[in-house]
């Protein structure tokens, strides 16, 4: 079947298969987050993107292969619920963004800053840093060299809007900045979306609304 990024808690995972790259998507509670499982092809090292909740959920997707990372897009409490337990069952290293790490109450291995990048096996992924939702949040890219963009992006884009900057208009203003100049004005339409909640979507699909954002301030 093909990829359509729509999980649900309880459910079954979903799978885009990439010529490099396999990407497993699961929804886990109680917040509805999304967990992302990266394997690289060549090597077959894994890597998670949000060890958010149910650690035993997120074993089972990582399986008998082992995990070599885990990257934590933000320091707000459900995207690393889980994230002791796995680096416990793993021994993974772990990423976060430099100024979100002190807010994440397992040690960061990696501090990562902008235009780092994140290796999974042959795969390089490309941290861009977007501030707004948090001080320190972060967003990977893929760029796929047989295809378009793939970027996981957090709390800071999704659907419909940027992350929730709770009525703090500077900060909407700066993660608005951010998403604009670091993904819509970086990266082309085709660029697949994998937010940390919900559905995925297109970086075409959202552009047209920009200015409503801005307009609407959220």
């Amino acid at each position: 079947m093909a990829y359509s990024g729509q999980v649900t808690v309880g459910g079954t995972p979903d799978v885009h298969e990439l010529e490099d790259l396999i990407i497993t998507k699961a929804a886990v509670g109680p917040m509805n987050n999304n967990a992302y499982l990266l394997r690289c092809r060549a090597t077959g090292e894994q890597l998670l993107i949000d060890a958010a909740a149910e650690p035993e959920t997120l074993l089972e997707v990582v399986g008998a292969d082992g995990l070599a990372s885990v990257v934590t897009t933000h320091r707000h409490g459900d995207h690393w619920q889980a994230l002791s337990a796995v680096v416990a069952a793993t021994g993974a290293r772990t990423y976060a963004g430099r100024h979100d790490a002190e807010g994440i109450p397992v040690r960061t291995d990696v501090p990562v800053e902008d235009g780092d990048t994140i290796q999974v096996g042959r795969v390089a992924l490309t941290a861009r840093h977007l501030v707004g939702h948090t001080p320190g949040s972060i967003v990977l890219t893929y760029d796929d060299p047989h295809g378009h963009p793939h970027t996981f992006t957090g709390d800071c884009l999704f659907p419909g809007g940027v992350g929730n900057t709770f009525k703090d208009p500077a900060a909407f203003d700066s993660l608005l900045h951010d998403v604009t100049t670091k993904l819509f004005d970086a990266l082309p339409d085709e660029t697949w979306i994998y937010p940390g909640h919900g559905n995925d979507t297109t970086l075409g699909t959202e552009r047209p609304h920009l200015a409503e954002w801005r307009a609407r301030g959220w």
